[in-house]
């Protein structure tokens, strides 16, 4: 059975979509973009406070699911700059503790409404 995730600390779905679907033990996250939730506007500023703003997005529906960011097993990360990827790991240590999830980093030309940087994540979590 699946079962739809949502809350409003991170951005409202703005397409056919649902923040997480938890199917069992396992959570699939939607990407999320550097949407501020509350006024699902892109953050002001560069790279740095979109992919700080990207993981506070992810942490909140983990959180809405009964987890946490270290809970993750896999993370998807694309940047429409591969150049930023030392700043995505720099700022990644900040949110999640060894061991860390594992993780791919795609380099993409474009992301919705101008984004820089957009993660979507599988979190593992054993009812």
């Amino acid at each position: 059975m699946k079962e739809p995730i949502h809350t409003d600390q991170a951005p409202a779905a703005i397409g056919t979509y649902s923040q997480a679907i938890r199917a069992g033990d396992t959570v699939y996250m939607s990407g999320q973009i550097p949407l501020d939730p509350a006024t699902m506007e892109m953050v002001p500023g560069g790279v740095e406070e979109q992919i700080h703003r990207v993981f506070q997005n992810l942490s909140a529906v983990c959180q809405a699911a009964g987890g946490s960011l270290n809970d993750l097993a896999k993370l998807n990360i694309f940047l429409t700059d591969l150049s930023c990827f030392g700043q995505v790991n720099s700022i990644m240590a900040e949110y999640f503790d060894e061991p860390y999830p594992a993780r791919a980093a795609i380099g993409v030309s474009e992301l919705p409404r101008g984004a820089q940087v957009e993660m979507d994540a599988v979190m593992w979590l054993p009812r």
